[in-house]
């Protein structure tokens, strides 16, 4: 007895013919005939009554309806309820190590409140591997640096088949942090260390600072896995290193370093431009309300 043959039959009941019933389910009627045929067979009675072609419910047919429309609700019920299992939805963001230590800890709380059917999963990377996964749709989406146009990595995307949505969210002052009681600097030339400690190769703020120190003299780049780790190496005096004001004033480091400002650089949220569910404009109005609540934040301390 399946729920299909228990429509039929409720419209057949309620409509008292064969024809109008086939009409409401969109069947033809020799189909809703062999169904309420098998049904009857299969609970060994007779439901309807035939008089020419008005179908009329005998006191078996009454006694089953009220079973049957148990029945299709019961089944009904039961479909509600196994969807309301599926696993929650989530959203998948890339973000650079800097930007999910200093400004996404407020906004994954404000979004889990907002949001809370939809899992948020961050993956920590350097903006040329978290644009290149988001173009592959292995991330919804990517906080990642502005990449000047003079760094620009020529295979990271064929932007004609692989447009990206873009939206500038925060803005960042990029530091060269230097040992404590080194000289003035006024250009690359004034750098003492000869090391610049900086993290991966893919890491914007990375490229930035190479190709600025590199106009004075050449410089290797020790490659580091944190942002305490570059501020150990140049408090020790053995380099000097790159790192956004925002990370550095909440390292909450006592050592008595110098800072030399190599400028502003964007956080840009992306997207691919096919690909963006409400969760994911979502996310990035609250990015926006963050941002603005942090310029208006730094106004009133300046």
């Amino acid at each position: 007895m399946d729920p299909t043959s228990l429509e039929i039959f409720l419209a057949v009941a309620e409509e008292a013919s064969v024809t109008r019933a086939a009409k409401q389910l969109a069947r033809a009627p020799s189909n809703v005939t062999t169904r309420i045929q098998l049904l009857e067979e299969h609970l060994d009675a007779v439901l309807f009554s035939r008089e020419g072609k008005k179908m009329t419910l005998t006191l078996e047919g009454r006694t089953f309806l009220t079973y049957a429309k148990r029945l299709v609700a019961l089944a009904s019920e039961a479909r509600f309820a196994l969807k309301q299992q599926v696993l929650p939805a989530s959203l998948r963001v890339g973000t650079m190590e800097s930007t999910a230590a200093s400004r996404l800890p407020p906004v994954m709380a404000r979004f889990n409140e907002a949001w809370p059917q939809v899992s948020l999963q961050l993956t920590l990377g350097a903006t040329q591997e978290l644009t290149k996964a988001v173009i592959a749709g292995e991330l919804d989406c990517a906080l990642i640096a502005r990449i000047p146009e003079q760094l620009e990595w020529s295979a990271m995307t064929d932007r004609k088949q692989q447009p990206l949505h873009a939206t500038r969210v925060y803005q960042e002052e990029l530091l060269l942090i230097l040992p404590p009681n080194h000289p003035p600097v006024r250009d690359a030339r004034d750098v003492l260390p000869p090391v610049l400690a900086a993290l991966e190769p893919g890491c914007t703020y990375r490229r930035i600072a190479e190709r600025w120190v590199g106009t004075g003299t050449a410089v290797p780049t020790v490659e580091l896995t944190s942002y305490h780790s570059i501020l150990a190496h140049v408090v020790a005096g053995n380099a000097v290193g790159v790192v956004p004001r925002s990370v550095l004033d909440g390292l909450h480091w006592t050592a008595d370093i110098a800072v030399h400002s190599l400028g502003v650089v964007d956080t840009l949220l992306i997207s691919n431009t096919s690909h963006r569910p409400d969760a994911l404009r979502g996310f990035e109005d609250l990015l926006l309300a963050s941002s603005a609540s942090a310029s208006v934040t730094s106004a009133l301390l300046s």
